[in-house]
């Protein structure tokens, strides 16, 4: 087993310790959901409210396990395997955040969730920027279009755009902490963008391939 699993393993242990140890000081139903203003709108039982995130961080390490073994490029991860192994360490330490915020809040430690949420995400687009610029073609990480994973070449091209353009979205995430009411904003309407234009651009860049084949 990797250092990164090992790592990966240790930080999902420690959520389920995190969940024990608060279960007798949280409520019945603990609230979960977050409306766009920041306002509570979902509750669930004690039970869920501590160890889904945990769950759900189990169930993400061992998809990633399985991915490099069924994916018909499996080979291509070797040339980019410390940085898949940062981001399902990233992802999970995402996560552990999350469940902390959750925590607190029902401890009655009030904050602006959305705003809150605000470096996690700065921080998690900036880190798919510098995995989107070593990433190589695979049909489960990336910037996956019909485009990119029939031509290395155009993936190449899109991933290099695509990593300066997810470092960006991270950047202006972390503005969330200071314009609280545009918090929202910030987190989701940047990458909104680079997905709607790293698609356009891996078309385009395709078409011009077989301009330049002919």
């Amino acid at each position: 087993m990797s250092r990164s699993e090992i790592g990966a393993l240790s930080l999902i242990l420690l959520s389920f310790l995190i969940g024990v140890y608060f279960y007798p000081l949280m409520p019945e139903l603990m609230a979960v959901h977050w409306n766009l203003e920041g306002r509570v709108d979902g509750y669930v039982s004690r039970f869920w409210g501590l160890f889904l995130l945990p769950f759900t961080s189990i169930g993400l390490f061992l998809f990633f396990l399985m991915i490099p073994k069924i994916d018909p490029l499996r080979e291509n991860y070797e040339k980019f395997k410390k940085f898949y192994a940062g981001l399902v360490v990233f992802l999970i330490v995402f996560l552990l955040y999350l469940d902390l915020l959750v925590i607190s809040w029902n401890l009655n430690v009030k904050f602006n969730m959305i705003q809150a949420l605000a470096p996690a995400f700065g921080f998690l687009y900036y880190f798919l920027g510098v995995v989107t610029q070593h990433v190589k073609r695979n049909w489960f990480v990336g910037i996956r279009t019909p485009w990119t994973l029939s031509n290395d070449e155009v993936w190449n091209k899109t991933h290099e755009l695509g990593a300066k353009l997810f470092k960006a979205c991270g950047v202006i995430a972390f503005f969330g902490l200071v314009v609280e009411q545009f918090a929202i904003y910030f987190m989701v309407l940047p990458v909104i963008f680079v997905a709607v234009y790293t698609t356009v651009f891996s078309y385009s860049e395709h078409q011009r391939q077989i301009k330049v084949e002919k």
